[in-house]
């Protein structure tokens, strides 16, 4: 691309448009499900691992009671990087290209990962084993915060425009994936050996064996192009964007109207809306996935088994779901569907958890794969796309990761808390969830209500959808 004019010279030509092959697509949408896949599943096995066995391993020197909560907490400092991370490597990607910021997150995710599995434990290291494992969750957390953003970014930015919606669904596909994997390899480690040998060795496989699929993420990343749309950029010289004031002199000699406007117009309606469009998934999901099957095992007293089967099962369905959602924005517009989708799950919401309420296990598996299907899945379906959709050219990743990272914090932090507290102080009652379950569903709702229609829009613009 040639470089910007100074006053007085001809201004520079647009830039010529850029075509990516199938080829090219087809490994971008593989780079996208995999990055996402590796993050849910590198999560889910540290989630895991934190539940059953961490608090031996790396806290012995507590009381049992806080060893597990020290445990959990290590697990939860993961979350509170993700926010630097979707900064950090946000701006990155908008100013250096997505492809070079993605091969970065998903060799330090994968590579805190795996690491885990080589610590020593606090009986051969003492307080720097569990040092270290907080210093590797950090690391893994950083990476995370601006991974699935940059993958659905990459995505949107790569498909054609009447078949985004179900090209970026894949990226909510890779979330089933990583987590179905996670869960598949702790319950095989579980069933063939014997108590010991985990906490001996054996815990240390789901870690050391993630590191297979990050070899395959970063291969694919490496034989990946640049976001056409990147390259298409009218500040993007030479594969880096111009400072503001460099676009301001730039825009002007070519008299850019579209970044001009976008550099005096601040993307306030398009934040608010991202970010309760988001606040309302991360709500549902925080319920549904999290406190909604500790809900069923110790306050409805169900068998523990009957939990991790019904994720299971909802997921393996969440396969058919997350692609079918996405081609139905595709068809009828985010807006319409983002409306359609949230009317329906606040219908649903009361009589699923009634049934979930009975007690019956056909019932409990009935109104939680509906709920979690239609409230959870169906909406990160269309996120995937939204978001990425409705910000500009020139601070896509960012305001997309940083609109993800708070607004789940903050959602997921509050939601299974209060319904716990809630629940408790009602005795049981099932009421604290459907009215949290239908705040959260309300505020996506609103949100879609009062965005205009922004499917299929022009990518390369540099202005807000709104």
């Amino acid at each position: 691309m040639s470089t910007p004019q100074v006053p007085g010279v001809d201004a520079p030509a647009p830039p010529p448009t850029v075509t990516r092959s199938t080829g090219d697509l087809v490994r971008a949408a593989v780079s996208g499900w995999l990055g996402t896949a590796l993050e849910f599943m590198d999560f889910q096995l540290y989630s895991l691992a934190a539940a059953l066995v961490f608090s031996q391993l790396f806290f012995a020197g507590e009381e049992p009671g806080m060893a597990v909560v020290l445990a959990m907490a290590t697990y939860g400092v993961g979350y509170l990087a993700r926010p630097l991370g979707a900064w950090y490597f946000g701006r990155m990607g908008d100013k250096i290209g997505r492809r070079k910021v993605l091969f970065y997150t998903i060799l330090l995710m994968g590579l805190a990962t795996t690491l885990i599995g080589f610590l020593p434990t606090y009986e051969t290291a003492g307080i720097i084993a569990p040092i270290m494992l907080v210093l590797l969750r950090l690391a893994q957390g950083f990476g995370a915060g601006a991974e699935i953003s940059g993958a659905g970014v990459m995505l949107a930015e790569y498909a054609p425009a009447k078949r985004r919606g179900i090209i970026a669904s894949l990226v909510a596909l890779g979330t089933n994936c990583g987590t179905l994997f996670a869960s598949a390899i702790w319950a095989i480690l579980l069933a063939v050996m014997v108590e010991e040998d985990v906490l001996a060795w054996g815990w240390r496989i789901p870690f050391i064996a993630s590191a297979v699929i990050m070899v395959f993420a970063v291969w694919v990343r490496l034989n990946l192009k640049e976001s056409p749309v990147f390259e298409e950029r009218t500040d993007v010289v030479d594969g880096q964007a111009l400072s503001r004031d460099e676009m301001v002199d730039l825009a002007t000699q070519t008299n850019d109207i579209r970044t001009l406007e976008s550099l005096q117009r601040k993307p306030i309606k398009a934040t608010l809306v991202s970010f309760f469009l988001r606040f309302g998934q991360a709500g549902n999901s925080g319920l549904i996935q999290t406190y909604l099957i500790s809900f069923i095992t110790i306050t409805l007293a169900v068998q523990k088994g009957v939990g991790p089967e019904i994720v299971i099962v909802s997921s393996l369905i969440g396969f058919a779901t997350i692609p079918f959602v996405g081609w139905l924005g595709d068809k009828f517009g985010r807006r319409r569907m983002y409306i359609v989708m949230t009317s329906l799950a606040l219908v649903l919401i009361v009589p699923t958890m009634l049934a979930i309420n009975t007690k019956e296990v056909a019932w409990i598996f009935v109104g939680y794969v509906v709920i979690h299907n239609v409230a959870v899945l169906g909406l990160a379906s269309m996120e995937n796309i939204a978001i990425p959709e409705i910000f500009g050219s020139r601070n896509r990743y960012t305001l997309t990761a940083i609109v993800r990272e708070i607004a789940a914090i903050i959602a997921t932090g509050i939601g299974p808390v209060l319904a716990a507290a809630w629940v408790a102080a009602t005795t049981g009652s099932i009421i604290p969830v459907i009215v949290l379950l239908a705040l959260y569903t309300l505020s996506a709702l609103i949100a879609a209500v009062v965005a205009p229609e922004w499917t299929g829009r022009d990518l390369t613009d540099p202005r807000p959808a709104m």
